[in-house]
C-alpha cells in the first residue's frame, strides 16, 4: 500500500511564502493597486518563472515538490522573489536618493535574501516513499567555483534578475505617472517591462555582469569579481549618493509588510537552518539575515527625521444663505 509524499520543513516556508504574498491583497498603501498586482503576475509568469523553467532545462539545478508549481519550479519561488523587488521598492521611495540608484539597492537587497536561503534550501532533503527529495539542487559543473556546492554566479545573479525587473518596473510606473494614470498604461507597463527584463537576462550582458565575458569565461575568477563588484556597487551608492537621507516616514503599523519580507523570512530562513542543525552554513544565514534586517530597522529608525507630510489647508466653510463663513481670530 501507498504512501503520502509528506515534506514539512519546506512545506511550511513555502506556505508561509505564499501567506505573505495573499497580504499584498488586503494591504492598501498602493495608490494603484490594480497596477501592482498586474506587476507580481506579470513578474511572475512572464519573468522569473519563464527563467527559472529555463534553467531546470538546461540542468543547472531542480526543484522538489511544493503545494502549487509552474511546471518544473514552485509558485513560491517567483513569488518571493517578487515581493524581495516590491518590498525594496517601496522602502527606496521614502529614500532620497536618484531614481537610476534604486535598482542596485534592490538587487543588493535581493542578493542578502538569497545568502539567508539558498545555503538553507540545498541541505533540506526529505525521505519520502519516492526516496530521496531535496527542495532544490544545483548541478554545477567540474569547472565551476562554489560557494557551499552552489556556483557563485548565482548569488550575482539575484542582483542581476531583482535589479533588472526594479529598473523597468520604475520606467513603467514613470511612463504610468506621464500618463496622467491611464488605466491603458497601467494594464501595459507591465507585460511590456516583464517582458524587457527577461529579454535582458538571457542577453550577453548578462555573461557580462556574472562573470566578464568576453574577457573572462564562466568558472573564472572572474565570478568572484563580480560577485564583489555587485556586492561593492550598491553599498558605495547608500555611502554617497543616499547618505542617509529620507524624503518619508516608515510605520511599523502601517508598513508592517516590508519589515515581514526582507526582515522576518529570513529569520525564518535562520531558524531552520539552526533546527536542521546545518553549522557549516550557519555563519552566512546569520550574516545575510543581520545585514538586510539591520538595513531595514535603520531604515524605519531614520525615516523618524523625515519631515512630516504638508498640511491641507481649511476649506472655508458656507453658511446656509451659501455665502463663506469668515472665522475670526481669538485676540
Amino acid at each position: 500500500m501507498g504512501t503520502f509524499t509528506i515534506i514539512p520543513a519546506w512545506i511550511i516556508q513555502n506556505v508561509l511564502g505564499l501567506t505573505v504574498a495573499a497580504a499584498l491583497y488586503i494591504v492598501k498603501r498602493e495608490e494603484h493597486p490594480g497596477s501592482v498586482l498586474l506587476e507580481m503576475v506579470c513578474f511572475v509568469f512572464l519573468y522569473a518563472a519563464v527563467y527559472e523553467n529555463f534553467a531546470t532545462l538546461m540542468g543547472w539545478y531542480g526543484y522538489g515538490r511544493s503545494l502549487v508549481m509552474v511546471f518544473n519550479v514552485p509558485l513560491s519561488v517567483p513569488v518571493v522573489e517578487y515581493l524581495v523587488v516590491w518590498a525594496t521598492l517601496r522602502l527606496a521611495s521614502r529614500m532620497e536618493m536618484p531614481t537610476w540608484s534604486k535598482p542596485f539597492v534592490a538587487g543588493l537587497a535581493g542578493m542578502l535574501f538569497d545568502f539567508s536561503l539558498d545555503p538553507l534550501a540545498l541541505r533540506q532533503v526529505a525521505v519520502t516513499a519516492e526516496g530521496a527529495i531535496g527542495r532544490w539542487t544545483w548541478f554545477p559543473g567540474p569547472g565551476d567555483v562554489t560557494i557551499y556546492a552552489e556556483p557563485v554566479y548565482n548569488f550575482s545573479g539575484w542582483m542581476l534578475l531583482c535589479g533588472y525587473a526594479a529598473a523597468y518596473l520604475l520606467i513603467g510606473r514613470w511612463w504610468h505617472r506621464r500618463s496622467g494614470y491611464r488605466p491603458l498604461v497601467g494594464n501595459l507597463y507591465p507585460i511590456l517591462g516583464m517582458l524587457l527584463a527577461l529579454g535582458t537576462m538571457v542577453s550577453p550582458l548578462s555573461k557580462f555582469l556574472l562573470w566578464l565575458e568576453p574577457l573572462l569565461g564562466k568558472g573564472s575568477v572572474g565570478e568572484w569579481i563580480m560577485l564583489g563588484v555587485h556586492l561593492a556597487v550598491p553599498a558605495l551608492l547608500l555611502a554617497l549618493v543616499w547618505r542617509g537621507r529620507m524624503k518619508g516616514r516608515l510605520s511599523w503599523r502601517d508598513d508592517w509588510p516590508l519589515p515581514v519580507i526582507l526582515a522576518g523570512v529570513p529569520v525564518v530562513h535562520l531558524a531552520f537552518t539552526r533546527a536542521g542543525a546545518y553549522w557549516d552554513v550557519l555563519w552566512l544565514v546569520i550574516a545575510s539575515t543581520a545585514l538586510l534586517g539591520g538595513m531595514v530597522i535603520a531604515l524605519f529608525a531614520g525615516s523618524a527625521r523625515a519631515p512630516l507630510p504638508a498640511r491641507r489647508h481649511a476649506v472655508p466653510r458656507q453658511n446656509l444663505r451659501g455665502g463663506v463663513k469668515k472665522r475670526t481670530a481669538r485676540g
